[in-house]
């Protein structure tokens, strides 16, 4: 007899309420941004400032906030910060590893993250025992399932997102590692392939709600889980917004 095919595990996320209907909206407002015409000759000026605001709205989640201005410019001295410049800088080559082995993906953002703020010893290396080890493993393998046509990848980078800040896996640095990881997550799963959308910036806009969807996901109940994947569908349709503004800047040079 065939072998029946595999059932993708987030699929029931979809249904459900708000989930699809937030995913959908956010799906339009970053195809509105892909179609910018300044893409067609400067995308890679577009996905480096994005990767530059991410950065800096991630920091300000770590309480580390400073101006876009002197973070641009390369002038503060804030490992925090210089962490989180890093992991944006490596997003395309973590987005590799990711689709092969997200372990150690998740260790190589921890690694970028946290050096300099922490021990060398303590870098990509997962604290808690056995427990933390068997999440990480199961949080892969939902990664490699097998996914289905019908299941947005703004779902799968909410779901990434959401463990890893609930998990703690790690010393310190958990969220810049988590907001990582959700970036790779919709670049792999092609949502936002070039990066150009700031969703930091969208969870920044609405932090009191960042931080109490995240603890309804922590609840684990079908509303809470549902809180936190219409919130991050929410900040990545800010963050394509923040997209389109950076387009204009760079059309009009």
């Amino acid at each position: 007899m065939p072998t029946a095919p595999a059932t993708d595990p987030l699929l029931p996320l979809v249904d459900l309420p708000g989930v699809a209907e937030a995913c959908a909206r956010a799906r339009e407002d970053v195809d509105r941004l892909l179609k910018h015409r300044v893409l067609r000759k400067q995308s890679a000026d577009v996905s480096g400032e994005s990767l530059i605001r991410g950065a800096r709205a991630s920091a300000e989640l770590e309480d580390h906030g400073y101006q876009l201005e002197a973070v641009r410019a390369g002038t503060i001295d804030d490992p925090v910060v210089t962490g989180c410049l890093r992991v944006a800088g490596g997003l395309g080559r973590i987005t590799e590893t990711w689709e092969k082995a997200p372990l150690q993906a998740i260790a190589a953002l921890h690694l970028q993250a946290a050096r300099g703020s922490l021990h060398n010893d303590d870098l990509g290396r997962p604290v808690g025992g056995p427990e933390v080890s068997r999440r990480l493993q199961q949080l892969a393998d939902t990664v490699r399932a097998p996914r289905s046509r019908d299941l947005p990848g703004v779902v799968v980078a909410a779901v990434v997102h959401g463990e890893l800040l609930a998990l703690r896996p790690f010393a310190a640095l958990n969220g810049v590692v988590a907001r990582g990881a959700a970036r790779v997550a919709l670049i792999s799963t092609g949502v936002d392939p070039k990066a150009l959308a700031v969703p930091e910036v969208g969870h920044v806009a609405e932090r009191r709600e960042y931080e109490q969807a995240l603890a309804a996901y922590r609840g684990g109940t079908p509303e809470g889980v549902a809180r936190w994947i219409v919130h991050c569908a929410g900040a990545l349709s800010a963050g394509a917004v923040e997209g389109l503004a950076i387009c204009e800047a760079v059309l009009r040079g």
